[in-house]
């Protein structure tokens, strides 16, 4: 990033970091914010200590080790309300690096702490030391010859697994709320459940195998025949004091039944000490301890996974009770029934769910008594099914259920997208619950089990002993098995709060285990809110085992201290986190990182949790301090600049937080007056504008790439490089003209080729261009379309809007709804659009930059995707003349906005045989020319993918978007094209 664009940003830091505001409220918000007491300390604007970098950057190499303020301060939080600035984050490659690292720490009494997907609620992923990042480079999934067990590595997520699984008719047993991000290795770290998992589905059950990375730097692979005599061999006074703690466990009868009756609901707090009593070996123990050890004994560096079957059939309820001990009564009789999940929701987080997309809003209007349960059946037949739900309407009409909005119909359903809403709204507890809080609070998260038939008194006590400390909480949970979780706001930087908390975890502990013999984790492991708390729950007998089980295991300390124990009785109380306000769209963010796995720059630069991460941290400090300047110096181009401001991340996230939105904002805060008269400009010569550059773009058939490149090279250095793309050897030649539909009778809609496709050519010199094809199926399948004759000039405003120029986007977006209407005939015929970034802008994004009248034109026209079109009106009309074998397709990012990805699917599989959506498939990064301003966006974008999809051989790539199309052909040498395209050879007559 230049020195210019770093002063500009220095000098309009306040309307940048929050335009909505004035500078005065904004400047106030500085001040007051400055003695937030988890700001990060001036020493820490140098980044990582000099020593210590030096020494980790010859150990591993440059490439794998972070050390700039930016660095250590995005990754300081994470789902928890815990925040620690780590000393040096490192993003090891292989076994062998840990094992360096382990080495490392060893000899220079050094601390670490594993990270992967950041999910975890209670702070285990954070560190004071050294933080290390095994998220990027474990990744992978292989299925075993039996179809039945899987070789996963542990920053493969749960859900990217089982969508490899689903493949082969299975999935994994932990479900956690939080699959879309969370990862094996960290689920099996925290032995985290979820929904339907219990405790027979867990990673405790179902883990078949191990390989660990010992703190003592040994290997070991549980699977391996030859595994104890070679960790006999190499760790002999483990190996000893392993079995020593198994013989004194079992040789004390009354420990054995505590432990017992511990696991007989869920548990994850502490050690699972019942691995002594499972395990006859201290390679099998080890097994057992792996689970729910939370990163303080090891490396889990690969897993294998007893995976169970999947059972696509579903049958889903909610079902409505005036109270919450109303529901936690009625929930044995559905588990009696065969229910594979009862999850219960009260009226608080019922109530926050309405801002959830495809949730009814009149749920906000529920009463706060009101409970919900949340039943479904799952099986692999169909009659199964059938007996399964006949039963659960057998139960539900003996209960005493409420309709307290018109919404509520408490009748099972098998509709998969009123399931998938369904669960979407339990999934999103956290989040929308965090959405509510008041601003400037911290929530905890914080989850305990009871034996089920205690959940109802249970229930009771929790709510009275909130109401006791000033806490209107939210609970859910999986009642079916007794685990309830609840979640408390509170202002972590004012003292009397934090104490008032803190009375509440005394009593509530006391009560979970003195009134209820219950667990006080059930599913979120230990972590650092009940480490203190350890004790209480197993009493000194069965800790001080854990103490000794941590020292014989990790006898140095250097893996992860206090997150499982801490003899500190005010632990949980440390390092509290700390919600600046900054009055925008990032305030709702919990931090829970969601949205990091579908982000295209998250192992680039940030993702969109680090990009709030570091501006809360902006806003901690103190104007002049050397943290917020560091930090301002690099977040132009690590935020704002290399967002693909894509949206995928609102699509992510429980909430609908638009962490692209915001950097737009930024983007447009930080223009002169200049560059925006320059922006209107062009937007008022915008078919000029189409000339130029198809001109650019024969003068580059004409001369080559080589001189392209470098002309575009030297304009980027002597101008503002965010407003000059750079030139790839991936881009097209110039459009050929648009075909002539002026004699077109009848026409059944108004064809709106996009601007790329009236400035781009395909991909393939001489094959038919895009609007040419769509005019051909249009009359192949005698529903003709005519492209207005004034077309040139007009744009969905996309491009103005994505780099933050308002003038010019409000101009665009008001040009082309006039346009439209009139050539619609007000609204009459349908618009058809052939890029679908196009499609969403003019659908959804372009209203609130529209005139009074002009939102009366929008709302007359039928907006319709080319591709949606073709599937639903053309296909029904063609047919097929020649197939391929085998076709790949890039859904893009603004189909899944606009939910019309299955028509790419069903355009698809009209011609091919087989139709492949690689598992890796996420947004290319692109962005329009994002990915000509930064190619490599799109290069770390599509990594995953680009290799997924070189390892097979396919006939045909196909997309829907040109620009998406140039970025997958970047990224994997494919000459990607519109399936239309491809649509119009299959159906051609005679081919």
């Amino acid at each position: 990033m230049g020195s210019t664009n770093v002063t500009h940003i220095r000098q309009r830091r306040e309307e940048w970091f929050a335009p909505s505001q004035t500078l005065a409220t904004t400047s106030s918000a500085l001040s007051e914010t400055a003695h937030s007491p988890d700001r990060a300390d001036r020493e820490t604007a140098a980044g990582t200590p000099e020593p210590l970098k030096c020494a980790l950057i010859e150990l591993l190499g440059p490439e794998k080790v972070l050390t700039s303020v930016s660095d250590l301060v995005r990754y300081a939080s994470d789902a928890s309300p815990y925040r620690f600035v780590p000393q040096a984050v490192v993003v090891p490659k292989t076994t062998k690096d840990i094992a360096a690292l382990f080495r490392f720490a060893h000899e220079h009494s050094r601390h670490l702490v594993f990270r992967a997907a950041g999910t975890s609620l209670n702070g285990q992923a954070q560190a004071e030391d050294i933080l290390v990042d095994v998220r990027r480079h474990f990744v992978g999934i292989e299925m075993m010859p039996d179809n039945r067990r899987a070789r996963i590595l542990p920053g493969t997520t749960i859900a990217g697994a089982n969508v490899a699984l689903s493949r082969h008719r299975r999935s994994m047993g932990p479900d956690p709320a939080s699959a879309i991000a969370c990862t094996v290795g960290g689920v099996v770290a925290n032995n985290a459940s979820g929904m339907t998992a219990g405790t027979t589905r867990n990673s405790y059950s179902l883990l078949e195998s191990v390989t660990l990375v010992l703190p003592s730097g040994t290997v070991v692979d549980t699977a391996d025949p030859d595994a104890d005599p070679t960790l006999l061999a190499s760790d002999p006074e483990l190996c000893s004091g392993l079995l020593s703690l198994k013989s004194e466990i079992e040789s004390d009868a009354d420990l054995v039944a505590l432990i017992r009756a511990k696991y007989a609901i869920k548990n994850t707090n502490g050690y699972r000490l019942d691995a002594f009593l499972d395990g006859t070996t201290p390679v099998q123990i080890l097994r057992g301890l792996a689970v729910g050890s939370q990163g303080t004994l090891g490396f889990i560096a690969e897993t294998v996974f007893n995976t169970v079957a999947l059972q696509r059939h579903r049958s889903a309820a909610l079902i409505f009770f005036a109270d919450l001990h109303s529901a936690a009564a009625a929930v044995p009789a559905f588990t009696e029934v065969g229910a594979i999940a009862v999850e219960l929701m009260d009226g608080n987080t019922l109530r926050a769910c309405a801002v959830v997309d495809g949730v009814p809003s009149d749920w906000g209007q529920l009463p706060r008594s009101t409970t919900a349960l949340l039943v479904e059946f799952r099986e692999s037949d169909q009659g199964d099914l059938d007996e399964r739900e006949k039963a659960a309407t057998s139960v539900l009409d003996s209960l005493k259920v409420i309709t307290p909005v018109p919404s509520v119909t408490n009748s099972f359903t098998r509709d998969a997208k009123q399931v998938h809403t369904l669960w979407k709204a339990r999934e999103a507890f956290v989040s929308a619950v965090g959405k509510a809080r008041p601003p400037g609070t911290t929530l905890i998260t914080e989850d305990f089990a009871v034996p089920p038939a205690s959940l109802a008194q249970a229930c009771e006590e929790l709510l009275e002993l909130q109401s006791k400390h000033g806490f209107d909480a939210a609970v859910a949970g999986h009642a079916a098995h007794g685990n309830l979780h609840f979640l408390l706001a509170f202002d972590a930087a004012n003292p009397l709060d934090v104490e008032r908390y803190a009375e509440f975890m005394e009593e509530f502990c006391s009560m979970v285990v003195g009134t209820f013999h219950g667990s006080l984790k059930a599913e979120h492991a230990t972590g650092r809110n009940i480490a203190p708390f350890v004790e209480l729950e197993w009493g000194q007998r069965a800790t001080d085992i854990m103490w000794r089980l941590k020292k014989t295991i990790d006898p140095h300390g250097i893996l992860a201290p206090r997150v499982v124990l801490d003899r500190d009785p005010r632990a949980h109380l440390r390092g509290l986190k700390t919600i600046p306000v900054g009055g925008e769209i990032g305030d709702d963010c919990i931090e829970c990182g969601f949205c990091e796995p579908v982000c295209p720059s998250r192992d680039l630069t940030t993702s969109p949790r680090q990009r709030i991460v570091l501006r809360r941290e902006i806003l901690r400090q103190p104007t002049a301090s050397p943290v917020a300047t560091n930090l301002l110096e690099t977040y132009g181009y690590q935020a704002v600049d290399t967002c693909a401001g894509d949206g995928t991340c609102k699509l992510a996230c429980p909430v609908g937080i638009d962490t692209g939105a915001l950097m737009k904002q930024f983007r447009a805060a930080r223009h002169t007056s200049f560059s925006e008269r320059i922006a209107l400009t062009a937007a008022n010569r915008f078919g000029a504008a189409e000339r130029g550059a198809r001109t650019v773009l024969r003068l580059a058939t004409a001369v080559g790439d080589r001189p392209m490149g470098t002309a575009t090279r030297l304009l980027r250095r002597i101008s503002n490089p965010e407003l000059i793309p750079e030139w790839l050897p991936e881009l097209p030649g110039a459009a050929r003209p648009l075909p002539d539909t002026s004699g077109t009778a009848r026409p059944a809609g108004v064809y709106f080729p996009s601007c790329v496709n009236r400035i781009f050519d395909g991909p393939q010199q001489g094959e038919t261009s895009l609007p040419t094809a769509i005019v051909a199926l249009a009359e192949r399948a005698h529903h003709p379309v005519v492209i207005p004759t004034d077309v040139r000039g007009a744009c969905c405003s996309t491009i103005w809007g994505s780099k933050g120029f308002g003038d010019g986007r409000d101009l665009m977006a008001n040009r082309i709804i006039e346009r439209a209407h009139r050539w619609t005939d007000g609204g009459r015929l349908p618009l058809i659009v052939d890029a679908t970034s196009c499609t969403l802008g003019l659908v959804r994004e372009i209203a609130p930059y529209l005139s009074e009248d002009n939102r009366r034109k929008h709302s007359d026209l039928t907006i319709v995707d080319s591709v949606s079109w073709a599937a639903e009106v053309l296909l029904p009309r063609l047919t097929v003349q020649t197939t391929q074998s085998t076709v790949v397709i890039h859904p893009t990012c603004s189909m899944r906005h606009l939910g019309v990805v299955e028509s790419l699917q069903q355009v698809a599989e009209s011609f091919a045989l087989s139709v492949t959506t690689p598992a890796s498939t996420q947004c290319c990064g692109f962005a329009g020319d994002r990915g000509l301003l930064h190619r490599e966006l799109t290069e770390s974008a599509t990594t995953a993918m680009a290799a997924e999809i070189a390892a097979h051989h396919y006939d045909a790539y196909l997309s829907a978007n040109r620009m998406c199309e140039i970025g997958m052909q970047h990224a994997t040498g494919a000459a990607y094209r519109s399936a239309l395209l491809e649509l119009e050879r299959a159906t051609r007559p005679g081919s």
